[in-house]
């Protein structure tokens, strides 16, 4: 059974900003609800399957974290930046026949570089996995996760309609990909200050 706090502690991490929910948000606005379903079940795919491993793993993840913690914040908050130019990018007229959402597997292997992910799957595995089992912290997991990013992406699609003309959509992804860029630095900042 689990414990109501995880309820909580789950939904609290899933639904507020953070790298997962700006690019779903993103993708909506760019490429509509069921084109960005694939990346948003990549993503609860993969969160969930953080928290596996953490929960399999906690002690040698925990030594391995603590060793790699710089390095691992610096090639996520690299890729959060190259996300960014992405998103920026994603505006321009010339390049929208081009752009296309992240998918499955992108949305499932991005979490591998997101901290946020990483903090929250290794604090659910910390909390829960001892008295509930990895199985049902994993399901209750997706259960609670889904709704929460689910909600992104259709915000996202919902904006995207009045997005319509070109420098609204530049705008908007501009915007967006400076929000993901600050969040990177904040992250950058608090590893290593």
């Amino acid at each position: 059974m689990l414990d109501p706090s995880f309820f909580s502690y789950v939904t609290v991490m899933s639904i507020t900003p953070g790298p997962n929910n700006l690019m779903l948000a993103t993708s909506g606005v760019n490429f509509g609800m069921r084109r960005t379903l694939p990346m948003l079940m990549g993503i609860m795919v993969g969160c969930a399957i953080q928290t596996a491993i953490a929960g399999m793993l906690l002690e040698v993840l925990l030594q391995w974290v603590s060793a790699v913690r710089i390095p691992l914040t610096l090639l996520g908050c690299g890729y959060l930046i190259w996300l960014s130019w992405k998103i920026f990018r994603a505006g321009a007229p010339e390049l929208q026949e081009k752009a296309r959402p992240m998918t499955l597997a992108g949305g499932a292997l991005f979490q591998a570089v997101n901290p946020k992910a990483w903090l929250m799957a290794t604090n659910v595995a910390l909390m829960y996995t001892a008295d509930s089992g990895i199985l049902v912290v994993m399901v209750g997991f997706m259960v609670l996760n889904l709704p929460c990013i689910l909600i992104w992406a259709a915000l996202g699609d919902r904006l995207g309609r009045h997005l319509q003309e070109a420098w609204k959509l530049r705008l908007f992804n501009t915007v967006m990909a400076l929000s993901l860029v600050v969040t990177t630095l904040w992250m950058l900042t608090e590893a290593l200050g």
